[in-house]
Formats: structure tokens, C-alpha cells, sequence
């Protein structure tokens, strides 16, 4: 974690002069409002902007155990556009992998890989683009790849998602990403079956050049099996938006997350830091 900060640290010294020199050219503007631009589609689940994106998430408390917990997430966004495409609409394959971090009975910690998740959903060609909101409907599948039971929940799932967002203010942005996989088949018979609704609000709120706030990185998870445990954390970060010549744009936030309500969850993040680095590649935007 320390080692990612570091970076994200030597990044903005490095970057930010020359984004500042170029938000600041009095004779074109064009620069600030890409980058507004570029913000938005950082924060925006339904971007058809390329991304891989990099997060390290640390819990130094948590309910149900004493220790701290770490996980290392990684994810490519790679949009379909129709032209390119078999679909008549847009696509949006977002595959995620993961690293956790867990103590172990016995003392000391353990890093295993976690399962992946693929997302894929496409976007609903209306209502009108004047109205500032747009929708997408897909799917999202869970593949069972974690390396030890303990790192993921040893079951095959699928199920419905579903993704919408407001851009009708001017600087602003608010969203929703809704996800339900259901588990069909596992690993082992002793694990139990997995249902779980998650819902990920977003508001996003642009400042200043490429500096940003936002509340989009926790998601409220539901569960209708037979535990149904309910998790709420709420989340606040800020972010900066780095745009330098010969650069792809690269995005950096840091994001505070507090479990604001939990029931029937013996084990839950209670407090939460987040540590994001996002690169952009526009030059691939349109497969």
C-alpha cells in the first residue's frame, strides 16, 4: 500500500506542472474542458473511454476480526462500439481480477488471488442524448479463481446488471450501477449458495482543472439467501486528473469509506482507504 501511494505521490509532482501550464493558456480552452471531460468518463461506469484501472484497498478495522485487510484490484474497461462490433449498440466489457490480503488462525497474513468478475452490459440506445441520461442492461458473471477458500466464495455465479447515469448539470454526475450474481454451481457442497444484490450509487462533482470529488467507490450490498445481510457504507474522495503531452491521460484519487449501517454481517469492512490509479487510452477508443 505504502509502495502505491509513493507512486501516486510521484506522479502528481511529476504531472501536474504541465497540466496546470496547459489548463492555464489563456488563448484556448479546449485543454480544461477535456479534462473536465476526461473526469467525468473516469467516474462514469457506462464510459466507452479504454481504461485499466489499478486500486488498492486497505480496511485497518473490521467487524468480526481484529486484524486489517488488504486487497489489490485490477480492471480493464474495453468498449464495443456498433461500427466495430457484431451488436447493433455499444458494448462494454469490464473483466476484474483481484489480490486479497487476509490474516491467518494462526498469526501473520496471507495473499491469495481472488475470483474474477466479468461485466457486460450494453447500452440502451435511449431516450434522446439532450436529456442527459443514459442506461445500460447485461450481464455479470463470477468465476470461482481464488486460490483459497478464504479469498473468494468457491461458486460459479451469473445474474442480471444494470447501469444508469445523469450528466444533465454541468459539472456534474450521478449514477447507479446494480448488479445481482446468483450462484449455480461450486466448488465444494459445503459452501453455501450465494445471492447478493450490490448497488453502487455515484455522484461526481467536477472543481477546479482536473480536480474533482466524488462519492461512488462503495457499494451497498443486499443479501436475499437465507443469511440476507445488509451492508451500507458511504464514501467521500478527491481526485486529479493528469494531462501532459506524449502522456495518456492518467487519473489518481484517494477515497475515505465508513460502513454507516450492517445487519446480520459477521464479517464487514468498518472503515476503509482507498488508493486509485487510472490510465486512459483515447487512441483505442473506438473498438
Amino acid at each position: 500500500m505504502l509502495r502505491l501511494t509513493a507512486v501516486l505521490v510521484a506522479l502528481v509532482a511529476v504531472s501536474s506542472p504541465a497540466a496546470f501550464a496547459e489548463d492555464e493558456e489563456p488563448k484556448d480552452e479546449e485543454p480544461t474542458l477535456s479534462v473536465k471531460r476526461l473526469a467525468e468518463e473516469f467516474s462514469d461506469p457506462l464510459t466507452t473511454l479504454p481504461q485499466l484501472f489499478v486500486q488498492d484497498v486497505y480496511t485497518p478495522k473490521n467487524y468480526g476480526i481484529d486484524e486489517s485487510t488488504n486487497r489489490v484490484i485490477a480492471r480493464i474497461i474495453v468498449p464495443r462500439l456498433p461500427h466495430y462490433s457484431f451488436f447493433p449498440f455499444v458494448q462494454l466489457i469490464r473483466p476484474s481480477f483481484s489480490l486479497v490480503t487476509l490474516p491467518e488462525p494462526g498469526g501473520g497474513t496471507r495473499t491469495d488471488f481472488g475470483d474474477m468478475q466479468l461485466l457486460d452490459l450494453a447500452v440502451i440506445p435511449w431516450p434522446s442524448r439532450d436529456t442527459g441520461l443514459y442506461m445500460a442492461v447485461g450481464a455479470v458473471l463470477v468465476f470461482p479463481t481464488a486460490t483459497d477458500s478464504i479469498a473468494g466464495q468457491s461458486a460459479w455465479q451469473a445474474g442480471p446488471a444494470f447501469g444508469a447515469i445523469y450528466k444533465g448539470l454541468p459539472g456534474w454526475l450521478f449514477g447507479c450501477l446494480i448488479q445481482d450474481p446468483i450462484s449455480f454451481a461450486y466448488t465444494s457442497p459445503r459452501h453455501p449458495r450465494v445471492g447478493l444484490v450490490t448497488v453502487q450509487p455515484i455522484v461526481f462533482r467536477h472543481l477546479w482543472r482536473g480536480l474533482y470529488v466524488k462519492s461512488g467507490d462503495a457499494s451497498w450490498a443486499f443479501g436475499w439467501r437465507e443469511s440476507s445481510s445488509i451492508t451500507m457504507p458511504l464514501s467521500f474522495g478527491v481526485g486529479y486528473i493528469l494531462v501532459r503531452e506524449g502522456w495518456p491521460p492518467i487519473n489518481v484519487f484517494v477515497t475515505g469509506e465508513w460502513t454507516a449501517y450492517r445487519q446480520f454481517a459477521p464479517l464487514a469492512p468498518q472503515t476503509t482507504v482507498r488508493f486509485g490509479l487510472t490510465v486512459a487510452f483515447p487512441q483505442f477508443r473506438p473498438w
